[in-house]
């Protein structure tokens, strides 16, 4: 899931491995598969740590997906595209988070709903150590654990790089209206700018972890089932509206 997730990602203009015209559903679909390897991994291992571990990762997992996937519809909302190539097309002119105010929102609860999806820290309570010895993963090694921790920090990367294309622009540069200084970003290539906008945002998401504690699980549920999915969901319907009226810098 984590791989085919990472295909989606655009690196330059053209420069993608896949670009459906419906490449965003397509790229939340694969994601949302994910969730079965953390399940199976600690049903299958036969340990009630593991279990315990797999359910809470799973109901995390499934229950963030919901405000991911209404944060990336308001973003197709104002692009009015699901192709990929499309939605970092329409940024020419100015990145999402410039066109509205409430595209600033729908960016935030992506990313702690992305960190939560992740199962990184202050939402990696599927790995407590203390009392879960070490998670769905309690017994497997070698090679074995080493795909969980390569999925981790690849899921960690696929969230920042998809944070980047859908409200930074992609591998857009960034223009002031100022002639100058939009013809020199100009010649910085497009790789450049997309690695250099994931990576901004993976050192964002890593000094979080190493800043927040770590939450209950009620806590985390409730985070997003009382404060995240209403606030996306009223976001979402302002969005619409937005868009009805043409209020927004196209």
């Amino acid at each position: 899931a984590s791989v085919g997730t990472f295909s989606f990602l655009p690196w330059n203009n053209g420069a993608q491995v896949l670009d459906f015209n419906v490449g965003i559903f397509l790229l939340t679909a694969i994601s949302s598969i994910g969730v079965l390897g953390i399940f199976l991994a600690g049903w299958g291992s036969n340990n009630k740590y593991s279990v315990v571990s797999a359910m809470r990762g799973a109901v995390q997992m499934i229950s963030y997906e919901i405000s991911l996937g209404l944060c990336i519809i308001s973003a197709v909302l104002l692009t009015g595209t699901m192709q990929i190539s499309g939605i970092v097309g329409a940024q020419g002119s100015a990145w999402l988070i410039f066109q509205s105010p409430f595209t600033w929102i729908a960016f935030l609860v992506f990313l702690i709903a992305g960190n939560a999806e992740a199962n990184r820290g202050p939402f990696d309570l599927a790995e407590a150590e203390s009392e879960l010895t070490a998670g769905y993963h309690t017994e497997y090694s070698g090679m074995g654990f080493g795909f969980f921790y390569l999925a981790e920090y690849l899921n960690l990367f696929i969230v920042a790089g998809v944070a980047s294309m859908v409200f930074l622009g992609g591998w857009m540069p960034i223009h002031i209206g100022v002639e100058g200084f939009d013809k020199v970003m100009d010649y910085i290539p497009g790789i450049v700018w997309f690695l250099g906008k994931a990576f901004a945002l993976v050192w964002v998401l890593m000094w979080i972890r190493w800043t927040f504690p770590r939450l209950r699980i009620d806590q985390i549920l409730k985070l997003e089932w009382k404060y995240l999915m209403p606030l996306s969901l009223l976001n979402l319907v302002i969005m619409t509206i937005v868009v009805a009226f043409g209020w927004y810098i196209k």
